[in-house]
């Protein structure tokens, strides 16, 4: 029996050797470390030209690394534990570069970790067929407006974390306009109990977007998953336990109600109002919803199915 141990060795630019994980790399691998930044007898980073080809002599910030990529060459960026990097601008990190895929390395609270420090404070895939993994999204001041952006199409988000810190941002994860073919997998997101919050993963017309095995939590004025502005077209929402703490009991909404998909199989819905939020808890005339959808709406009560009536040959 072949057993393949969870890192292997290749050889870099220069002749280095680093260690990546196994699978089919194709292009150049990256390394970035923000705590490289003080110098040790053995490890030292720096944003300069031959450096980020291996763990020890890594880049400092995950911007320049991305510029160091080549499009579309299946170039590999790798995240050191217990990198951090503040979100102080809009595209404070941007992903621009088409084809990458950003992986973090690390758990808990050593993951990768980028907090929004400004209002417009970001990290954006603003380009084709980008993939991350494993990063933890932080919070840091009020009012963020969307920390998490995606504006292209062919994306992936896996695995990765969102959190308030400070008390609340508006909107965690934003999705513009014709980003579409979008996944999120495995995303959780934590936002703060207090009211303030207005959507945690927000959508503007983009289609064909799926969202699974998620954990949506918040006080969310509009949704904890919240379709606006412009109508998405074949979406798909299932495998995912969302709880929202806002009176009016919504936990997906299509603002539009124009937007088209499928609301299910297996979505877990947490509503407040114990006389209402069975049927509310999602809105959308378009949408189509296949059980289990199942809503509580009550501590020390067990979920009961959606108040959406169900299909018949009429």
């Amino acid at each position: 029996m072949d057993h393949k141990a969870p890192l292997f060795d290749r050889v870099q630019h220069g002749g280095v050797h680093t260690t990546t994980r196994p699978g089919p790399i194709t292009g150049n691998v990256w390394f970035v470390d923000s705590n490289a930044v003080t110098p040790t007898a053995n490890r030292r980073g720096l944003n300069a030209v031959g450096y980020g080809e291996n763990p020890d002599t890594p880049f400092l910030t995950l911007d320049y690394a991305i510029q160091a990529c080549t499009a579309n060459n299946g170039d590999v960026i790798y995240v050191m534990p217990a990198h951090t990097e503040a979100l102080g601008a809009d595209s404070a990190v941007d992903i621009d570069v088409a084809g990458l895929t950003v992986i973090g390395l690390g758990y808990g609270g050593d993951r990768p970790t980028f907090t929004a420090t400004a209002i417009a404070g970001d990290f954006k895939l603003a380009a084709k067929s980008t993939y991350i993994e494993n990063l933890l999204f932080l919070s840091g001041v009020d009012g963020s407006s969307g920390m998490l952006a995606v504006e292209s199409d062919y994306c992936t988000i896996k695995n990765c974390e969102m959190r308030d810190l400070t008390d609340e941002a508006l909107d965690f994860l934003v999705v513009s306009a014709d980003s579409h073919n979008l996944l999120i997998d495995g995303l959780k997101l934590i936002g703060a109990a207090a009211g303030g919050a207005n959507g945690g993963i927000c959508i503007i017309g983009s289609d064909d977007v799926e969202i699974k095995n998620c954990n949506i939590y918040g006080n969310w004025n509009d949704g904890g998953i919240d379709f606006r502005t412009a109508h998405s077209h074949n979406v798909w929402i299932h495998d995912c336990l969302i709880w929202t703490e806002h009176a009016d009991d919504i936990c997906i909404k299509d603002t539009i109600t124009a937007s088209i998909g499928t609301i299910g199989p297996r979505l877990y819905l947490v509503t407040q109002d114990d006389a209402g939020g069975v049927t509310s808890a999602v809105t959308g005339a378009t949408f189509h919803m296949m059980p289990p959808v199942l809503v509580c709406n009550l501590d020390g009560e067990k979920g009961g199915p959606s108040g959406w009536i169900a299909s018949t040959d009429a």
